[in-house]
């Protein structure tokens, strides 16, 4: 049971690098916030595998809720696309 613990910890912990890999190099902003909220989906069940249900909790109210709600609303009030000079 160890072993199946430790598998999922590391497809959440690259799950979560590449999801923030993604994020990074995305043009378009609403595909960054989703990609962001991937992310902490993925470091959520790394938290969880940790058994660390107080961090867990606030990283998901913060992290998946607060944080993309409040990027989605900034990025409807601007230019969805980055725009590199």
């Amino acid at each position: 049971m160890m072993f199946l613990h430790l598998i999922i910890l590391a497809i959440s912990a690259l799950l979560g690098l590449v999801f923030a890999y993604f994020a990074i190099v995305e043009e378009d902003l609403l595909k960054a916030v989703i990609y962001s909220a991937g992310q902490a989906v993925a470091y959520s069940i790394v938290f969880y595998i940790l058994m660390a249900p107080d961090v867990l909790l606030a990283y998901i109210a913060i992290a998946v809720g607060i944080y993309t709600a409040l990027l989605v609303f900034v990025i409807s009030k601007t230019e969805r696309k980055e725009v590199i000079s």
